[in-house]
This record gives C-alpha cells, structure tokens and sequence, in this order.
C-alpha cells in the first residue's frame, strides 16, 4: 500500500527538523572530554597574556595534586585535582569555561590563591577532562556539580572550613547558579569572572557565530530541540540573573570591557540583580575575554584578596591565624632551626 505523497513529505520534514536538531547539538553542546591540555604557547590569546601565563602554568605543573573523584547526583563520574597548601586553610573551587579546561582556565585564581595559603581544588567539568559525560549544559546541570563538590569539601575537610566557588565564563555562570541553590553553610562567597546572563541568552548569542547565515530564531529553537532530545536539558531551566538575585553569600563580579565572547553588559546585568551584602564588581578597561587576571594583575589581586578577606571575616574566619601574643619569639626560632 503506497504512503499518501503528504505522509512521505511529513515524514521527511520531520527526519530532516530531527537531523538539523542533531547537528545544532553537537555543534553547541557536544564535547568528547580529552586530558591533553593545550601550553599557554598555544592558547588563542595575545602574546603579552601568553608570556605572562606562562610562569603560572608551570608552577601550577610543578603543585603536587591529589585527584579526586565524586559522582554528581545524576550519575556522571566528575573528577577533579587537589591542591593541598595548608592544613585548615580556605578552599577555593575553581571551575573553568565552555570547552576549556581546569588547569588553563583555573590558572589565575590558582595562582592568587595559592600567594594567599589557601588551598585549591580544580574540577573538570562535566564532559571536559576526566570527568564523565558528553553534554555541554552551559550551568543547568554543572550547578547541582558545582554544589556537590562543595557539599564533598564540606564533608572531607569539616563545616570549620571556609569555601569559595570561583568560576571564569562558563565557570562563572555555573557559580552563579549553584549560588541560587541551597549551598553548605561554610560557603563564604562566590568570584565570577565574565559570566553570562543565562543559557539562552549565550547561547543565541553564539548560534550565529558557529552557524553563520543562519536565522537565530531558528536556529536556536532547533538547537533547543537538540538539547532536549539529545542533551536531555533545557538551556532555558537557569537564569544567572535569577540566581544572582536569589544568593545568599557575596558575589564578586568581574569583566573585562572588551569582551567579545560574552559581552560586559551581561556581567552588569548579573551584578545589578544581586542582591547580597558585601558583592561587588570590577571592571577591568580594555581586557578581552577571560585574561582581566593578566591585563590588570594588580587591580584584580587586591580587590579580590579584599572582598575573600572580607567574606571570611564576616563569617568569623581568621586566615592566615593570628600568632600567639604569648609565643616566645626566641623558642619559635629555635623551633625553625
């Protein structure tokens, strides 16, 4: 019995819309996670940013590590290193960006964190590096991650221990997010480093940019498909906005004002709407995207290590501890020697 020519073209019409899903899929979300980490050499950045990153990059080879391994609620094995300065000392979790990686991305945080005795652990993000996973969820699911390495922080190193969630782009909206979540009290405050407005908003901001020519319209309400079909996420279940608003713990917000990738407004937008005591923002003139730590290393060192400083004494942290007045200089030295 022969198909009714309307059938045979629904039929293609719908093979066709499935085939275009898949492709904005893979093409948007998709990533096939590798352990091979690209040299500041061969980052896309300019010069002066790869010569400056370089000297952090092999400290950061030199740190010894201990890998660690969780499993996100939903299954996926997520592994990260950890980086042990000193005992009882703040925690810093440091996640890095779309498609990137945690030693590259995560190396400015590392470095300054590291000057200041604070001890250091570097997720791989889902479908990146060591963990598991092949979707890219641009923070909808990287959040509950984001969470759980903190509840694991809380669980292995005690509530005395302060945490940071730190973040640079993807990292940054996926710290924000988790910010909107219920999170372990001993989370002090959040960094975000140009973070997006939300999961639609960067990724109909891209769409034309890996798929040019391309209706954005279209072209995102297919990749949207994608997500759902393929991905099992919707980029439209998280709001970096929203979330900022609903935190309960500080966030420091900053940009660079010549962002090309994620544009300096979303960074303000994200400010504006938190509404936590003590958050602040940065604006760093003339940084390009994720490299604010390295063109202007001085402003960014000091308001940052200002506003942790600050989060850790509203909570009644003291780092580094405070020597004992009654200590006897003269037996300390003789302790040292």
């Amino acid at each position: 019995m022969k198909k009714h020519p309307l059938l045979k073209a629904a039929a293609a019409a719908g093979a066709a819309v499935l085939g275009a899903a898949y492709g904005v899929y893979r093409v948007g979300f998709y990533n096939k996670p590798t352990t091979q980490v690209p040299s500041p050499a061969d980052m896309p950045t300019r010069e002066c940013y790869r010569k400056a990153m370089g000297p952090d990059a092999d400290a950061l080879a030199r740190d010894r590590f201990e890998p660690v391994h969780i499993t996100a609620q939903d299954g996926t094995p997520l592994a990260a290193r950890y980086y042990h300065h000193a005992d009882g000392a703040p925690l810093a979790i440091i996640l890095h960006g779309y498609r990137g990686y945690a030693t590259r991305d995560g190396l400015g945080g590392y470095t300054l964190c590291t000057a200041l005795g604070y001890n250091v652990l570097l997720p791989d993000q889902r479908a990146h590096g060591y963990s598991g996973g092949h979707t890219i969820t641009m923070g909808v699911k990287e959040r509950y991650d984001a969470r759980d390495w903190a509840v694991w922080a809380r669980s292995h190193f005690g509530p005395e221990v302060p945490i940071f969630l730190m973040g640079v782009s993807m990292g940054a909206a996926t710290v924000v997010l988790a910010a909107g979540l219920s999170l372990p009290d001993n989370v002090c405050g959040v960094v975000a480093d140009c973070g997006y407005t939300s999961p639609r908003e960067i990724t109909r901001k891209c769409l034309p940019e890996y798929l040019p020519g391309m209706p954005v319209g279209l072209t995102y309400a297919i990749g949207r498909l994608g997500a759902l079909l393929f991905g099992r996420f919707d980029p439209e279940d998280a709001d970096c906005t929203a979330a900022a608003a609903q935190s309960k713990v500080p966030i420091f917000f900053v940009h660079g004002d010549a962002d090309g990738f994620v544009p300096y407004e979303m960074g303000r937008r994200n400010y504006a709407a938190c509404r936590a005591r003590g958050s602040r923002f940065l604006t760093v003139h003339g940084a390009e995207h994720a490299v604010s730590y390295y063109h202007d290393n001085a402003a960014y060192t000091a308001q940052v290590t200002d506003f942790l400083q600050d989060c850790l004494t509203r909570r009644g942290f003291v780092w580094p501890p405070e020597a004992d007045p009654e200590a006897d200089p003269e037996t300390d030295k003789d302790k040292q020697a």
